[in-house]
């Protein structure tokens, strides 16, 4: 089986294509730049390299969110397109889970986290067992106060560029507790180990319908429940639940 798998979830973009396990190319950036101009340019570059057609894969795996609105759009956005007009399958996995899968060979658990903004995280909470990488918290957004009255007395390993970020933050919260960071490119996504992870997740039933898992409401969406009254609120939900 061959899989394309892409993760635009956050400021790095990786971009893999994969024969089951096997990697064949892969490309990972972390620079300032469009996701939306840079990724086409990246998948048509590496499926040159890795001598096949988008027409020769056969599922699509992208990186669901939590992460950057935009980021996130993209990502999906693309997977969709791709997979809807091949007919091929489609599968979305978290993009904290990557992260976590990054830190093997340990027996903490693993935090991988996302900064969202006055002390703020979007956090999961990871652990091998048996050789597998089970989700012990569901990926949520959480303050680091919360956080940290939910990891007491663990020992934890956070990962992520953003938990390098808030360093200082995460050491005040955590003060007496056991915990380590993860160094290097552990903190970086790479679109191999999304793909590698989508050949164990569920296939998407519906394309049309999968949207990511931003775990936040928008802006946009603040704004429009700030506005508008508990009865149309009531009004919508009933019309989203009939659809």
């Amino acid at each position: 089986m061959k899989i394309l798998a892409i993760d635009t979830s956050n400021r790095p973009l990786s971009v893999a294509i994969l024969e089951d396990k096997r990697l064949l190319a892969e490309t990972t950036t972390n620079v300032l730049r469009n996701h939306s101009t840079t990724l086409m340019p990246i998948v048509e570059d590496l499926l040159k390299k890795a001598a096949t057609t988008i027409q020769e894969i056969d599922r699509f795996v992208v990186a669901k969110g939590p992460g950057s609105y935009t980021g996130l759009r993209i990502g999906v956005t693309t997977a969709k397109t791709f997979a809807f007009t091949l007919n091929k399958e489609l599968v979305g996995v978290s993009s904290l889970k990557v992260l976590a899968a990054n830190y093997k060979n340990t027996n903490r658990i693993i935090v991988p986290l996302f900064d969202a903004r006055r002390q703020n995280v979007f956090a999961g909470v990871y652990r091998w067992e048996n050789g597998e990488l089970v989700n012990v918290m569901p990926d949520r957004h959480i303050s680091l106060e919360k956080l940290q009255e939910k990891l007491k007395d663990n020992e934890v390993v956070f990962i992520g560029e953003d938990a390098i970020k808030l360093e200082k933050e995460i050491s005040e919260f955590f003060a007496g507790e056991d915990y380590i960071f993860a160094e290097g490119k552990d903190n970086y996504p790479s679109a191999m180990v999304l793909g590698v992870l989508g050949q164990k997740e569920s296939v998407v039933e519906n394309i049309n319908d999968f949207i990511p898992d931003y775990l936040r409401l928008t802006q946009a969406e603040k704004q429009w429940l700030d506005k508008n009254s508990d009865e149309k609120i009531k009004y919508v939900k009933k019309f989203n639940d009939q659809l």
